[in-house]
């Protein structure tokens, strides 16, 4: 009972009469109504972050493993279009170096 109340506390931001406010919403004592907002993405973003998180499940998945094949066949590709005596195919091989030591650090943070 006390991590409920503690949780409670945690969440209160101010009590006025008979209203108890919360982050997400109030409550009235002398009724028991309580009203709450929920906050929720715009619809195209929403089916973009099911897009985004499609899982193994998902028919999506095959679709986002062809579309990560290809971006890293693109990728990869951009490597032919110099000779490695160039001097632009070196500034490339270093920016590759650090987006790899990039996505590493934010994968592991």
């Amino acid at each position: 009972m006390n991590e409920v109340r503690s949780f409670t506390r945690a969440l209160l931001l101010r009590k006025k009469d008979d209203f108890i406010f919360f982050k997400n919403g109030t409550y009235n004592k002398k009724t028991g109504l309580s009203s709450t907002k929920k906050m929720e993405l715009p619809f195209i973003i929403q089916k973009i972050k099911g897009l985004h998180k499609a899982t193994t499940g998902s028919p999506l998945f095959f679709l986002n493993i062809f579309f990560v094949a290809s971006l890293l066949f693109f990728v990869f590709s951009t490597f032919w279009m110099y000779t490695p005596k160039m001097p632009v195919f070196k500034k490339a091989v270093y920016f590759v170096a650090a987006g790899i030591a990039m996505n590493l650090v934010l994968a592991f943070i």
